[in-house]
């Protein structure tokens, strides 16, 4: 046993309410506390053998890493993973929650999630805010293509060969500042709507920039390197699949990885039926998202292998195996496409091996399989 007391933590931005469980005597002590960690883990280390949990959410990994640094026991549960009885659902209050996890972890019953370094959280939230400021860009163009929409104005400029031109180009913004309403309100209006897709492109790039620097740094050089000798993966993608793993060596097996990306086959099996369906798409979003896009270039890139990326040191047997991965998924589209499986399909069970190849891959970069 490695815990005598279990401390629930039902933790909120300004507030956190507590109850300590002992499995032994039955006892159970309630406090509410703000957001002092000092004072919390001074009441915590007043009973025996203690151990904290609460549940993974907004609040995020400080208080556990400040609990730690005070010299307490603290993880944090997997909220997905806590099933609460039907008979409490209708009675919810923090004084109950905080009493539920106690129970839980005095059951034994808490999924713990991995708590990233400092450094590894930091790099993390630079990949995630390049994701918001590619999403931001996509609506302010949004915004700006259906504004002129709305007035009549529709991008149809052709080049020598006939060959409609890009949206977003020079000649596109030409064409767009051309348009400019007369009427005050209206220009205010455009004017407005263009400045935020110039100003999210220049957010975008300066984002670009620094995820690229980053991304050489020495914590992450080595796995971004080899993660970019896959086809369809550049070093922000390599880096977005570093930074959210922390460390793949953290999975036991490429199977676990996936399942952690919700990338494994729903089912709904009971007695003599089995019914399976699509991938649960319970995980981790951005990974999942960055997998699902990279393995569109299998439909049409050959099985060849790419070049190791200019400016990284990628050992041969690393660099070979991501060979291995680049024609080996090529193959698999293909024969999926050939079998009649649907486009969605097919890239979605590519995306899951290309899971594991990068599982694999980034073990050997960080030098945990041999």
């Amino acid at each position: 046993m490695s815990h005598v007391t279990s401390i629930g933590l039902d933790v909120h931005a300004r507030s956190v309410a507590a109850c300590a469980f002992n499995l032994y005597t039955g006892e159970a002590a309630r406090r509410s506390f703000g957001a002092d960690a000092g004072e919390i883990a001074a009441w915590i280390k007043g009973f025996e053998d203690p151990k904290a949990v609460y549940e993974s959410g907004p609040t995020g990994f400080a208080l556990c890493r400040e609990l730690r640094a005070l010299g307490v026991d603290c993880v944090v549960g997997a909220v997905s993973k806590m099933q609460r009885p039907a008979a409490d659902r209708r009675r919810k209050n923090d004084r109950r929650d905080a009493a539920f996890l106690a129970r839980l972890l005095a059951a034994r019953n808490v999924v713990e999630v991995w708590v990233p370094p400092l450094e590894a959280e930091s790099a993390r939230d630079l990949s995630r805010a390049l994701d918001d400021a590619r999403e931001d860009l996509r609506r302010a163009r949004q915004r700006l293509s259906k504004f002129l929409l709305r007035r009549g104005h529709a991008f149809d400029e052709v080049d020598a060969l006939g060959r409609r031109k890009g949206a977003w180009t020079r000649a596109f913004w030409r064409w767009a500042e051309g348009l400019r309403p007369n009427d005050a309100a209206a220009a205010s209006a455009f004017d407005h709507y263009a400045a935020c897709v110039r100003c999210a492109e220049s957010d975008k790039r300066a984002l670009e920039r620094r995820v690229l620097s980053e991304a050489r740094s020495d914590r992450w050089r080595a796995v971004v390197g080899a993660l970019s000798c896959i086809k369809g993966i550049d070093a922000v993608t390599a880096f977005c699949l570093a930074t959210e793993a922390g460390c793949f060596s953290r999975f036991a097996t490429a199977g676990a990885y996936a399942s952690w990306l919700g990338l494994t086959p729903s089912e709904h099996s009971s007695g003599e039926r089995e019914a399976r369906g699509g991938i649960t798409k319970t995980g981790n979003a951005a990974s999942r998202r960055a997998l699902v896009e990279a393995a569109w270039h299998y439909a049409s890139c050959s099985p060849r292998p790419k070049a190791a990326p200019a400016g990284y040191e990628v050992a041969p047997q690393v660099k070979g195996r991501a060979d291995d991965a680049t024609a080996r998924l090529a193959r698999r589209h293909g024969a999926l496409r050939a079998a009649g499986k649907r486009p969605c399909v097919a890239n979605v069970a590519v995306a899951r091996e290309l899971a594991c190849w990068v599982w694999e891959i980034g073990r050997r970069a960080e030098g945990t399989l041999g």
